[in-house]
C-alpha cells in the first residue's frame, strides 16, 4: 500500500499537485450491478416503464457524472476528458442490469474516479426510473475493473 496522497504532512485533507507529472494516455474501466426482479428488467427491455428510456437516460447520465466528477468529488482535479462510454446490458440470469464505463484522457492523473462515478450515477438513475415498478432493487459490485497509464502503470482487477 502507498501513502495517502490526498493528506499533508499534519493529516489535513489536500488536492495532490500534479503539475510535475508528464501528460500520458489514461484509460479506466469500472463496473457495476443493479439486481432486479425479472419482470423490472422485462419493461426496461421492452422500453415500457413511464419514466421513458431507462437505458438511453442512464446512459447520458454516467456520461454526464464522468464529465463532471471533480463538482461532486471534493478532491478530483477537473479532466479534460477524451472518451466516456457506458454499456448497460442484461445479465445471463434475466435479473440485473450490468453497467461498465470506459473513461479516458491523455493528462497527468487517472481517470478512475470519472468511470466509478459514471457507473454509480448510472446505477442511481436505473433505480430512480423504476423505484416505481420496484422498490427491492439494489446496487452493487460498483468496482474498479482496470486502469491504463500513469507512472502505476496498467492494474487488472477484473
Amino acid at each position: 500500500m502507498g501513502e495517502l496522497t490526498h493528506l499533508d504532512s499534519e493529516g489535513h485533507a489536500r488536492m495532490v499537485d500534479v503539475g510535475a507529472k508528464g501528460e500520458t494516455e489514461r484509460e479506466a474501466v469500472a463496473r457495476g450491478v443493479v439486481r432486479m426482479q425479472p419482470a423490472t428488467l422485462a419493461l426496461i427491455i421492452a422500453g415500457d416503464l413511464p419514466k421513458g428510456d431507462v437505458l438511453a437516460v442512464a446512459r447520458i447520465a454516467g456520461i454526464m457524472a464522468a464529465k463532471n466528477t471533480a463538482a461532486i468529488i471534493p478532491l478530483c482535479h477537473p479532466l479534460m476528458l477524451t472518451h466516456v462510454a457506458v454499456d448497460l446490458r442484461p445479465d445471463p440470469a434475466g435479473t440485473a442490469l450490468l453497467i461498465e464505463a470506459t473513461v479516458r484522457t491523455a493528462g497527468r492523473t487517472g481517470v478512475e474516479m470519472e468511470a466509478l462515478t459514471a457507473v454509480s450515477v448510472a446505477a442511481l438513475t436505473i433505480y430512480d426510473m423504476c423505484k416505481a415498478v420496484d422498490r427491492a432493487m439494489q446496487i452493487e459490485s460498483i468496482r474498479l475493473a482496470r486502469k491504463r497509464g500513469g507512472r502505476s502503470g496498467d492494474l487488472v482487477l477484473e
